[in-house]
Protein backbone atom coordinates (compact mmCIF):
# COMPACT_ATOMS: atom_id res chain seq x y z
CA UNK A 1 0.00 0.00 0.00
CA UNK A 2 2.67 2.16 1.14
CA UNK A 3 4.46 1.63 -2.48
CA UNK A 4 1.64 2.21 -4.19
CA UNK A 5 1.37 6.16 -2.36
CA UNK A 6 4.47 7.07 -3.00
CA UNK A 7 4.29 5.64 -6.34
CA UNK A 8 1.78 7.87 -7.11
CA UNK A 9 2.91 10.77 -5.26
CA UNK A 10 6.24 10.81 -7.38
CA UNK A 11 3.81 10.67 -10.63
CA UNK A 12 2.04 13.87 -9.77
CA UNK A 13 5.05 15.44 -8.59
CA UNK A 14 6.83 14.53 -12.10
CA UNK A 15 3.27 15.70 -13.94
CA UNK A 16 3.44 19.05 -12.10
CA UNK A 17 7.50 19.67 -13.04
CA UNK A 18 6.73 18.60 -16.51
CA UNK A 19 3.78 21.14 -17.40
CA UNK A 20 5.88 24.06 -15.80
CA UNK A 21 8.69 26.30 -16.54
CA UNK A 22 7.44 26.87 -20.03
CA UNK A 23 9.11 30.32 -22.14
CA UNK A 24 8.59 31.55 -25.06
CA UNK A 25 11.05 31.59 -27.11
CA UNK A 26 12.33 34.51 -29.84
CA UNK A 27 12.31 33.09 -32.77
CA UNK A 28 15.67 33.71 -34.98
CA UNK A 29 15.51 36.30 -37.49
CA UNK A 30 14.73 39.67 -39.07
CA UNK A 31 11.93 41.69 -37.05
CA UNK A 32 10.79 44.97 -37.51
CA UNK A 33 9.02 47.08 -35.02
CA UNK A 34 7.47 50.57 -36.45
CA UNK A 35 6.20 53.43 -34.47
CA UNK A 36 3.77 55.93 -35.41
CA UNK A 37 5.15 58.96 -37.18
CA UNK A 38 4.56 62.00 -35.88
CA UNK A 39 2.84 63.24 -39.32
CA UNK A 40 0.01 60.22 -39.19
CA UNK A 41 -3.78 61.01 -38.43
CA UNK A 42 -5.26 59.50 -35.55
CA UNK A 43 -8.82 59.55 -36.40
CA UNK A 44 -11.34 61.51 -33.96
CA UNK A 45 -13.29 59.05 -32.05
CA UNK A 46 -17.12 59.71 -32.17
CA UNK A 47 -18.14 61.25 -29.34
CA UNK A 48 -21.00 58.75 -26.93
CA UNK A 49 -24.02 59.90 -26.35
CA UNK A 50 -24.19 59.99 -22.59
CA UNK A 51 -27.98 60.83 -22.18
CA UNK A 52 -30.02 57.05 -21.96
CA UNK A 53 -32.33 56.78 -24.72
CA UNK A 54 -35.40 56.51 -22.52
CA UNK A 55 -34.39 59.86 -21.61
CA UNK A 56 -33.23 61.54 -24.91
CA UNK A 57 -36.06 64.09 -25.94
CA UNK A 58 -36.37 63.56 -29.88
CA UNK A 59 -40.00 64.65 -31.11
CA UNK A 60 -39.11 64.97 -34.87
CA UNK A 61 -39.15 60.66 -35.06
CA UNK A 62 -41.98 59.60 -35.97
CA UNK A 63 -40.83 55.55 -36.05
CA UNK A 64 -41.92 52.51 -38.72
CA UNK A 65 -45.13 51.57 -38.81
CA UNK A 66 -48.86 52.60 -40.25
CA UNK A 67 -49.05 55.69 -38.18
CA UNK A 68 -47.73 58.61 -40.23
CA UNK A 69 -49.45 61.51 -39.21
CA UNK A 70 -51.29 62.20 -36.04
CA UNK A 71 -52.91 65.61 -34.39
CA UNK A 72 -53.73 65.33 -30.78
CA UNK A 73 -56.59 68.23 -29.56
CA UNK A 74 -55.57 70.12 -26.69
CA UNK A 75 -58.41 68.49 -24.53
CA UNK A 76 -57.99 65.27 -23.31
CA UNK A 77 -61.06 62.97 -24.12
CA UNK A 78 -61.71 61.37 -20.54
CA UNK A 79 -63.79 58.45 -22.52
CA UNK A 80 -61.09 56.90 -24.27
CA UNK A 81 -58.37 57.64 -21.74
CA UNK A 82 -60.19 55.34 -19.49
CA UNK A 83 -60.70 52.52 -22.18
CA UNK A 84 -56.99 53.42 -22.69
CA UNK A 85 -56.21 52.93 -18.85
CA UNK A 86 -58.50 49.38 -19.13
CA UNK A 87 -56.26 48.46 -22.57
CA UNK A 88 -52.92 49.25 -20.51
CA UNK A 89 -53.77 47.99 -17.31
CA UNK A 90 -54.79 44.65 -19.28
CA UNK A 91 -51.81 44.01 -22.00
CA UNK A 92 -48.66 46.31 -20.76
CA UNK A 93 -48.92 46.49 -16.87
CA UNK A 94 -46.86 43.00 -16.84
CA UNK A 95 -43.91 45.30 -18.10
CA UNK A 96 -44.71 48.64 -17.59
CA UNK A 97 -45.15 50.53 -14.45
CA UNK A 98 -46.48 54.24 -14.13
CA UNK A 99 -43.24 56.27 -12.27
CA UNK A 100 -40.75 53.61 -12.44
CA UNK A 101 -38.41 51.71 -14.95
CA UNK A 102 -39.23 47.76 -14.76
CA UNK A 103 -38.73 45.57 -17.48
CA UNK A 104 -39.45 48.26 -20.15
CA UNK A 105 -39.64 52.46 -19.52
CA UNK A 106 -42.08 53.81 -17.57
CA UNK A 107 -44.76 55.67 -19.46
CA UNK A 108 -45.07 59.02 -17.93
CA UNK A 109 -43.92 62.02 -19.45
CA UNK A 110 -43.50 59.90 -22.52
CA UNK A 111 -45.33 62.09 -25.09
CA UNK A 112 -42.87 65.11 -23.81
CA UNK A 113 -39.85 62.95 -25.34
CA UNK A 114 -41.69 61.35 -28.07
CA UNK A 115 -44.22 62.41 -31.09
CA UNK A 116 -47.54 60.16 -30.71
CA UNK A 117 -46.47 58.47 -33.83
CA UNK A 118 -43.50 56.82 -32.69
CA UNK A 119 -45.34 56.13 -29.37
CA UNK A 120 -48.28 54.45 -31.63
CA UNK A 121 -45.86 52.65 -33.60
CA UNK A 122 -44.11 51.33 -31.19
CA UNK A 123 -47.23 50.02 -29.50
CA UNK A 124 -48.75 48.45 -33.12
CA UNK A 125 -45.42 47.35 -34.33
CA UNK A 126 -42.86 46.65 -31.79
CA UNK A 127 -40.64 44.22 -33.96
CA UNK A 128 -40.32 46.40 -37.00
CA UNK A 129 -39.35 49.25 -34.58
CA UNK A 130 -36.58 47.71 -32.82
CA UNK A 131 -35.27 46.32 -36.37
CA UNK A 132 -35.53 49.61 -38.17
CA UNK A 133 -35.98 52.68 -36.00
CA UNK A 134 -32.74 53.78 -34.12
CA UNK A 135 -34.26 54.73 -30.97
CA UNK A 136 -35.93 51.90 -30.21
CA UNK A 137 -32.77 49.99 -30.82
CA UNK A 138 -31.35 51.86 -28.16
CA UNK A 139 -34.07 51.21 -25.94
CA UNK A 140 -34.14 47.49 -26.27
CA UNK A 141 -30.14 47.91 -25.23
CA UNK A 142 -31.16 49.76 -22.59
CA UNK A 143 -33.31 47.90 -21.12
CA UNK A 144 -31.29 44.88 -21.40
CA UNK A 145 -32.32 43.28 -24.99
CA UNK A 146 -35.74 42.63 -23.41
CA UNK A 147 -38.22 43.38 -26.54
CA UNK A 148 -41.21 44.83 -26.13
CA UNK A 149 -44.28 41.97 -26.97
CA UNK A 150 -46.60 42.74 -29.88
CA UNK A 151 -50.12 42.74 -27.88
CA UNK A 152 -52.27 42.90 -31.15
CA UNK A 153 -53.77 45.97 -30.52
CA UNK A 154 -55.98 47.92 -32.79
CA UNK A 155 -55.02 51.47 -34.11
CA UNK A 156 -58.13 52.11 -31.84
CA UNK A 157 -56.83 50.61 -28.93
CA UNK A 158 -53.55 52.16 -29.13
CA UNK A 159 -55.07 55.72 -29.39
CA UNK A 160 -56.80 55.19 -26.21
CA UNK A 161 -53.46 54.03 -24.82
CA UNK A 162 -51.74 57.41 -25.93
CA UNK A 163 -54.96 59.59 -24.64
CA UNK A 164 -54.32 57.62 -21.14
CA UNK A 165 -50.83 58.04 -21.38
CA UNK A 166 -51.55 61.90 -21.43
CA UNK A 167 -53.14 62.13 -18.55
CA UNK A 168 -49.95 60.55 -16.69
Amino acid sequence: MKVIVKSSAFFLLALLISCGGKEEKKKEGFQVQRQKSATEKVEAQPEVNTVKASERIDLSNKGVGPVKSLTLSDDIDAALSEEGKAVFEQMCLACHRVGKKFIGPAPNGILERRSPEWVMNMILNPEVMVKEDPLAKELLMEFNGSPMANQGLTEEQARAVLEYFRTL
